[in-house]
């Protein structure tokens, strides 16, 4: 049988204190490898996994129906657009951009006359994602304008489309960074010919 420990046999048993010098040694390699991971971690999210912008760009627009007639003597007009909107967006982050469920608008003169939902999703690092968005105009809201018998005597209508979309940038796993980033385009359209004029768009993303 094993002799049963003592007071006087303990001082036997090799021990490391917390203040001997072995001690020490363990205590700042363990404290030195964990300001390493830190520091790691921080230098990459700084750096390679750092944040970027995803970019949304509306490639072109165009009509996939119009109809128009103006009844002089109702000072009416009759009204039926379809606006065909493409819409790009790119992410150039090494991780993916996860989005919510987000919109597209279509205004007249500050007027919201449509609007298409965009189902949440997630692009990978680097892809650029496209969207076909169809606007159907809200007769009734346009009609109830005012201005709107001026502009189609004038020969030209003048669109907006707003696409907001807001979604989140996950690095190495645990630290979030949300993101929204915004499109919006001023079009013309020739009432005489159907056409789409030039576009002017304006492009903001903020983290």
């Amino acid at each position: 049988m094993r002799p049963t420990p003592t007071p006087d046999n303990l001082n036997c048993i090799p021990r490391i204190k917390v203040g001997s010098g072995k001690g020490r040694k363990v205590c700042l390699t363990v404290t030195g490898v964990v300001i390493a991971i830190v520091l790691l971690i921080v230098i990459l999210a700084l750096t390679v996994f750092k944040a970027k912008h995803p970019v949304t760009i509306v490639d072109s627009t165009k009509l996939e129906d119009f109809h128009v007639s103006l009844d002089p003597v109702k000072l009416r007009v009759d009204l039926n657009v379809t606006l065909g909107v493409d819409v790009s967006v790119k992410n150039p982050n090494k991780v993916g951009f996860q989005y919510s469920d987000s919109a597209a608008h279509l205004n007249y003169r500050g007027q919201l006359i449509g609007e298409v939902p965009i189902s949440a999703g997630e692009i990978s690092s680097g892809e650029t994602k496209g969207f076909n968005l169809t606007h159907t105009i809200m007769a009734d809201r346009l009609l109830s304008n005012s201005q709107l018998l001026s502009d189609v005597t004038s020969g030209t209508l003048p669109l907006s489309t707003f696409v907001r979309m807001s979604g989140k940038v996950s690095i190495l796993g645990f630290i979030k960074v949300h993101v929204v980033s915004s499109t919006s385009c001023d079009v013309a359209i020739n009432l005489s010919n159907g056409t789409v004029g030039n576009q002017e768009c304006q492009y903001k993303t903020k983290l």
